[in-house]
């Protein structure tokens, strides 16, 4: 049977990001799930503003390149975003938007995002968790050809949503995570392209 390899991202790097903690839990609920779970930062693809007339200079920024082969190389994404004047932080949206401009590499015609199982959550100390950014989310990456799971998980009340041991403390939310989770894996199983040796 298929262990499919989840890719887990937060929307933000700063530092004790309430997204960075929900990437966490995620992380977890993922590898209990049965996953291979991989986890990164964007911070460590720093990019430029989309543009262009960069790109018609230069190509694809490399940073943007490695971060597309990452997607490339698993079976599913999980991203946990924080709500920006209930839309999607730029970080993230640059992330995206440069990925999405990937068509060719290595010789290789690519589409990072197409047919690729997606699972989002949110967190946020408002009341709705996050749950307004999400729906731009999940619009941007339909359009870039990600099948993004209808199951979510949105942590109202950040600040004080997690324990002292990083797990959610309201069991209602735990239960959404663990869902939302299982129900990415099974679904990068079924869209999964790789085939086991």
């Amino acid at each position: 049977m298929l262990i499919p390899r989840i890719l887990v991202f937060a929307g933000s790097i700063r530092t004790g990001a309430f997204s960075a903690k929900t990437a966490d839990v995620a992380q977890r609920e993922l590898a209990l799930a049965g996953a291979e779970v991989t986890r990164i930062s964007l911070a460590d693809y720093p990019l430029p503003l989309v543009d262009e007339d960069l790109e018609r200079e230069g190509g694809i920024p490399h940073p943007a390149l490695q971060l597309g082969r990452q997607i490339l190389a698993h079976d599913g994404l999980l991203i946990a975003s924080p709500e920006y004047n209930a839309s999607i932080p730029p970080l993230l949206k640059n992330a995206l938007d440069w990925v999405s401009r990937i068509r060719r590499d290595n010789e290789l015609d690519v589409r990072p995002f197409a047919d690729k199982a997606v699972a989002l959550c949110s967190a946020s100390d408002s009341a709705y968790g996050g749950m307004r950014g999400l729906y731009h989310l999940r619009d941007v990456l339909m359009a870039v050809g990600a099948e993004v799971i209808t199951s979510q998980c949105a942590i109202a009340h950040a600040s004080t949503a997690f324990n002292e041991n990083g797990a959610l403390a309201d069991e209602r939310t735990s239960r959404h995570m663990e869902t939302t989770c299982r129900i990415l894996v099974e679904r990068a199983s079924q869209l999964s392209k790789r085939v086991e040796p």
